[in-house]
């Protein structure tokens, strides 16, 4: 990646966090990197082509930073230890970014995109484990998967406070407590049975991908035909806001199955409309 580039990366991530991505033009960007607009298609073919850049950008940073703690001669639990905390730190130093974008829900996830957030998300599953087989021994091999699962669970939820009060607590102070409740969890497994094993979690990250990968231009194509047919119907006013709904949601990262599930059953008194309820419940794995 050249220096320019980097500039380029690092105005874009200023003007999202202050605007959005979607309110951020190229022009503004350009602006911002002190290049033309024509400079900036020598380096990006698109704005998304640059989201793709920065996402990569901080992640290659992040992984760099973690990749130096790995390198110091420490006790296996205070090296994992320090390299949650440098993980918490690196993910505030942009925290207007991403409340920005989390808030919003504005980041147009193309094929490259997801791609890219479905290999960072594995990589990171990848951390955790090895992480934690260094902290708890072979003892802990047969419930890596869960505790893996767990670890993450537990740090989104602390991400989200800190994201939210940074003030709140020291980056160090919630890295301790979090491998304090990991310590905790390591030992109550041992008189369990694991519930996730490699096969199923494999199984898990290819449903995963499935759904996360799904073209949503389908739906949405389905969504306009239907909004056309409604025009002739008595009850037009009503089925046009189940389906302005519907248009939302589709058009989202994340849509949300049970509002989707509800408009549809909305619709489910026009029977002109059953092949294609049918075709959008087949889509997001929702039962009519």
């Amino acid at each position: 990646m050249t220096e320019k580039e980097i500039t380029v990366i690092g105005a874009a991530i200023r003007l999202f966090a202050i605007k959005g991505f979607a309110a951020t033009s190229i022009q503004e960007i350009a602006d911002e990197s002190g290049i033309s607009k024509g400079a900036f298609y020598l380096h990006f073919k698109s704005k998304e082509a640059l989201l793709y850049a920065v996402l990569q950008y901080y992640f290659e940073i992040i992984q760099s930073r973690l990749n130096e703690v790995e390198k110091q001669t420490l006790p296996p639990r205070e090296k994992f230890t320090r390299q949650l905390t440098v993980l918490l730190e690196s993910l505030c130093e942009h925290k207007e970014f991403i409340i920005t974008q989390a808030r919003e829900q504005t980041l147009p996830l193309n094929d490259d995109v997801k791609e890219l957030l479905l290999r960072m998300r594995r990589e990171s599953h990848v951390f955790y484990r090895n992480g934690l087989l260094a902290c708890y021994g072979r003892k802990s091999l047969p419930f890596i998967w869960d505790l893996s699962l767990i670890l993450e669970g537990i740090l989104h939820s602390y991400i989200q406070v800190i994201l939210a009060d940074q003030e709140c607590f020291s980056f160090d102070e919630v890295a301790q407590f979090i491998m304090r409740r990991m310590d905790s969890m390591a030992a109550g497994c041992l008189d369990d049975q694991p519930l996730l094993s490699k096969e199923k979690a494999a199984e898990l990250e290819h449903k995963t991908k499935q759904l996360f990968m799904k073209d949503s231009r389908k739906v949405i194509k389905i969504l306009k035909e239907m909004k056309k047919d409604v025009q002739t119907m008595p009850d037009k006013e009503a089925l046009d806001i189940s389906l302005d709904v519907m248009m939302e949601e589709a058009a989202k990262a994340q849509p949300r199955l049970p509002v989707i599930q509800g408009m549809l059953s909305n619709l489910k008194d026009t029977p002109d409309f059953d092949k294609h309820r049918r075709e959008i419940a087949d889509f997001y794995g929702i039962s009519l």
